[in-house]
């Protein structure tokens, strides 16, 4: 397969790094789709003597791309475009709002729909062990392909969430439609084997990690109003943080 010969304008005369003018527009290439997953990436020599620049210009340039994650290079098949990953900030929000916020096309398949008690869920949602729960589990695709093993156990006043609406949006825009709105969360993220189960809902190749996170989610009054515990294929997901000093 032939690699995409991205257009590139090089400015030599602008104060920017001549390797950083090229990973923007590279990266630009990425995000805007001209470089598709699985595309194979010009090599190295070829786009130092098509664009004029010296050689570790641009390894530089590729090797910044790299470091994103946006290429994956392998020994013996050269350089691809890496599958796009789920890049979410550490901040409260769905799946679903993050996949389409970045232009893809999340679909849900609902997996489990079914009022239980359970004595975990209750206890993270602070509420009696007896306590009739919604519990839902759902796999969340982007483009056809599985991202994440959703559960979410939710209290009575929720209840009645409907497998169309878990089917159509995600769960917190479900839940803002009935008024509830999450505003605070405990979570904590994790990353392990999958289970037998966890690897063929998500379409996974043994030896293949997950990250996983456990989630308490909380009203502006301080009522819980959801308990998840989810997994995600790790190879396609990233969490974004900022940290600082106190």
């Amino acid at each position: 397969m032939t690699a995409v010969r991205v257009p590139v304008a090089i400015d030599r005369s602008s104060p920017v790094p001549l390797y950083h003018q090229l990973a923007e527009q590279l990266t630009a290439s990425v995000a805007d789709g001209r470089l598709q997953p699985g595309d194979p990436f010009e090599n190295e020599m070829a786009l130092a003597e098509r664009l004029q620049l010296s050689r570790p210009t641009v390894r530089r340039a590729i090797q910044e791309l790299v470091d994103q994650g946006l290429l994956v290079r392998r020994r013996g098949l050269g350089t691809t475009v890496a599958n796009r990953k789920v890049h979410r900030k550490f901040e409260l929000s769905s799946l679903f709002d993050d996949l389409e916020r970045d232009g893809r096309k999340p679909t849900t398949q609902v997996l489990v729909h079914e009022v239980v008690q359970d004595d975990h869920a209750a206890m993270a949602l602070d509420l009696p062990s007896d306590t009739p729960l919604l519990h839902v589990q759902r796999v969340r695709c982007a483009e056809g392909t599985p991202l994440a093993l959703l559960h979410n156990w939710l209290p009575p006043a929720t209840s009645d969430l409907t497998l169309d609406e878990l089917t159509a949006k995600g769960l917190y825009a479900a839940l803002r439609d009935r008024g509830v709105r999450p505003v605070v969360a405990q979570q904590t993220i994790g990353a392990r084997m999958p289970t037998p189960t966890e690897r063929r809902a998500l379409a996974m190749k043994a030896g293949q990690p997950v990250l996983t996170m456990t989630r308490m989610a909380f009203d502006a009054a301080g009522n819980a109003v959801e308990f998840g515990s989810h997994c995600y294929r790790a190879a396609e997901y990233e969490i974004n943080l900022m940290v600082d000093e106190r």
